[in-house]
């Protein structure tokens, strides 16, 4: 079975938790096992990378199943799930889905109903898990994933770098406030810029944050007639806003910046700001970190709306075609558990526990000990997260920082190359946001003439 060692940042790997491999990912491949195994499909973000540590010495020790995992970068995992499930081939068993792709997946029936496994498995303690989770997570009244970690959205920035330049940062900021301070705090220690904000193609990585803004501008990919606005002046200003902040005071390399990269910035000392997922903060103030301490976080900026943080949940799924499923919930149950929760903060330090799910989790001491900076910004921002109401006006779907349609992958992400190219000084704007104008016209007419029928 091939092996191959990362490049470029993009970990393309594919691993087993059994195996050594490059740089101590592992190497391997699906597929094998026999009946006591699982086959695991999932994003490199490093809260996963964590599990596929502890999983042999815990899990495959406790249970006998072994979990043969494939992990790969946000974009590419994102197209080999979407191939493996929508022609059920059943080569994994579980997969890493986003509260965007399940209740779509549910109603294709690509993934299987998770209530007759939680009824049997009281230890796992499903009113424990954060309603609007549950809610996002569901689809007709079943659940059909379990969430390992849920985040929405904050700005970081580093309070020692602004407290020597005498800048004092507001507990809402606007993004007016933040492009400010973006230019005061831009080279305030050596090869330091201003903000990091992702300039990555994909509908996942610079529309992620950038349609957030979209929405605090007062814009809005489609209206609740499905007239799309992405050529719209709200959303012009907004692409506009964020193109022209990232070039002038963001990270270097920013049109292949996604979240791995600008959380290497931050971690680096190389960006004053990041605004990006709540998530991130357990990483930045893990033991190892170098800016453990020396950060701190407020809520998502906004302009138009009183709140703008996204909801969002990395969690599990049950590939409909798989033959193993008892053994996936096993899995499953596990890795969205109190007790995988207690592993991660005796094992690997408190600030790593994959939190944003469970509402004992905030109550957990030793978590709060180590959290206190970012658990109850954290729990702000998702509680705050309006996917039904997300802008200035009504929306024919749900969503925050995408809309719960199955085109929007495809039109978010060729929408996002051309602002990336506009980032790159490629393009413009205004001619990257009039050929989305286009490409969203032609799925505005398809939903229209649905509802007439």
């Amino acid at each position: 079975m091939p092996r191959r060692c990362p490049r470029s940042g993009a970990f393309a790997v594919v691993t087993v938790v059994t195996l050594a491999g490059c740089a101590g990912w592992g190497g391997g491949g699906v597929g094998g096992g026999g009946a006591d195994s699982i086959n695991v499909l999932m994003v490199n973000n490093p809260q996963m990378v964590d599990l596929q540590q502890l999983t042999a010495d815990n899990f495959t020790a406790k249970t006998g199943i072994k979990v043969n995992f494939t992990v790969l970068p946000e974009n590419d995992v994102r197209d080999k799930i979407s191939q493996e499930f929508t022609s059920q081939a059943g080569q994994y068993d579980v997969a890493s889905l986003s509260n965007f792709e399940i209740p779509i997946y549910a109603k294709a029936k690509w993934i299987a109903p998770m209530d007759d496994f939680i009824a049997k498995d009281a230890a796992f303690d499903q009113d424990d898990i954060l309603k609007p989770m549950t809610v996002s997570l569901s689809s007709d009244g079943k659940i059909y994933g379990q969430p390992f970690y849920g985040e929405s959205s904050f700005l970081m920035y580093r309070k020692d770098v602004l407290d020597a330049k005498g800048i004092t940062m507001p507990s809402n900021p606007t993004w007016d406030e933040v492009a400010k301070i973006a230019a005061d705090a831009d080279g305030a220690e050596p090869g330091m810029r201003g903000i990091c904000l992702r300039g990555q193609p994909g509908w996942g990585q610079i529309f992620a944050p950038l349609t957030t803004v979209v929405n605090t501008f007062g814009g809005t990919w489609f209206n609740q007639d499905w007239t799309p606005g992405v050529n719209a002046p709200e959303f012009k200003a907004a692409v506009n806003f964020y193109v022209d902040l990232v070039r002038a005071h963001g990270e270097n390399g920013a049109p292949q910046a996604g979240f791995t990269e600008c959380l290497n910035n931050v971690m680096q000392g190389n960006t004053a700001m990041w605004y990006d997922a709540t998530s991130a903060a357990g990483s930045l103030e893990a033991d190892g970190s170098k800016v453990k301490g020396k950060m701190a976080y407020v809520a998502a900026p906004v302009k138009e709306t009183k709140s703008s943080g996204w909801l969002y949940a990395w969690s599990w799924s049950i590939q409909a075609a798989s033959t193993k499923q008892e053994n996936a919930w096993k899995f499953i149950s596990w890795a969205s558990s109190k007790e995988y929760e207690e592993l991660v903060g005796k094992e690997l330090g408190w600030a790593r526990v994959p939190a944003g799910k469970r509402a004992s989790t905030y109550e957990n001491a030793d978590y709060l000990q180590v959290a206190s900076a970012f658990a109850k910004p954290t729990l702000d921002a998702i509680s705050s997260a309006d996917p039904a109401n997300a802008g200035v006006q009504k929306r024919p779907a749900i969503g925050v920082q995408f809309i719960d349609i199955p085109e929007f992958p495809d039109l978010g992400t060729q929408v996002s190359q051309d602002v990336s190219a506009a980032i790159a000084g490629q393009t413009t704007v205004d001619e990257a946001l009039d050929k989305g104008q286009q490409l969203a016209e032609d799925i505005a007419e398809r939903y229209q003439a649905r509802e007439e029928k």
